[in-house]
């Protein structure tokens, strides 16, 4: 059982019970295709430390999505959820998910705490959800784009493996003007750096228009954060996007030494 407050400073630890909370993959109404699932980038600590059986790091560092923002306790947030789907199908490789996020933040205040919430964690994947609220709050979008690229470089610098999170598809972000530029501009920077993007914008927007589900399923009553369905929908996608990039490493290697 993963329980623990929404504070910013979360921990999840999975232990091997976990995985009884934790629903099985492939439920109805979050059947993702795969072009809304690939991250675009491998992740190859992520995959030395699978390939070994060896203890799995993850910080989740965000706002209020990542926080949990809309959930109805802190086992349905999403990084609570990505560490159940991952125990289920890595049982070798225990597996450890902090939750850094914190209502409100935009990407300066994030960056600002790298150091204490993400580095000192020395974790093998970083995943930084980012530019929803400089969308909702009209912030320059170009100083932001510098931020969250340097941002990117500093974490890569580290040696971590890291995957940007993009917006939430949602009512409250459908409505600001700016938030297809946001979306532009964090794929952008994904490809030029190297690193992972998870496209949940286009993930929600593809179960919407399949018909799969409706707004109401994925979205809360405050127009702009995830229901409990909504965050598990997330980290199952997201789950299943980690190990197909790191297993696409193994490919990798195993094609250059038949």
């Amino acid at each position: 059982m993963i329980i623990g407050p929404l504070v910013p400073c979360l921990v999840i630890l999975l232990l091997a019970r976990a995985a009884a909370g934790a629903p099985g993959g492939g439920s109805p109404g979050c059947d993702v295709p795969d072009q809304d699932v690939t991250l675009g980038a491998p992740l190859p600590h992520v995959a030395q430390r699978l390939a070994k059986d060896e203890p799995l790091r993850i910080v989740a560092i965000g706002s209020s999505s990542t926080a949990g923002a809309g959930a109805s306790d802190p086992v349905h947030t999403y990084p609570a959820r990505l560490a159940g789907y991952l125990h289920q199908r890595l049982p070798r490789s225990p597996t450890v998910v902090l939750n850094k996020g914190i209502n409100g933040q935009i990407a300066s205040e994030m960056v600002e705490r790298f150091q204490r919430d993400v580095l000192d964690e020395k974790p093998d994947l970083v995943i930084w959800q980012v530019g929803a609220n400089a969308v909702l709050r009209d912030i320059d979008l170009t100083v932001n784009e510098v931020v969250i690229r340097r941002g990117a470089q500093r974490l890569k610098a580290a040696g971590l493996d890291v995957v940007l999170m993009d917006l939430q598809y949602t009512p409250a972000i459908l409505e600001r003007a700016h938030y297809e530029e946001m979306e532009q501009r964090l794929a952008r920077i994904a490809a030029d750096e190297g690193v992972g993007l998870f496209r949940r914008f286009a993930m929600m927007h593809t179960l919407l228009q399949q018909r799969q589900v409706s707004m109401s399923d994925l979205v809360g009553s405050d127009r702009v954060h995830q229901t409990d369905f909504g965050y598990d929908c997330i980290a199952r996608t997201l789950a299943r996007a980690i190990l197909d990039a790191a297993d696409m490493v193994a490919s990798d290697r195993r094609n250059d030494h038949p």
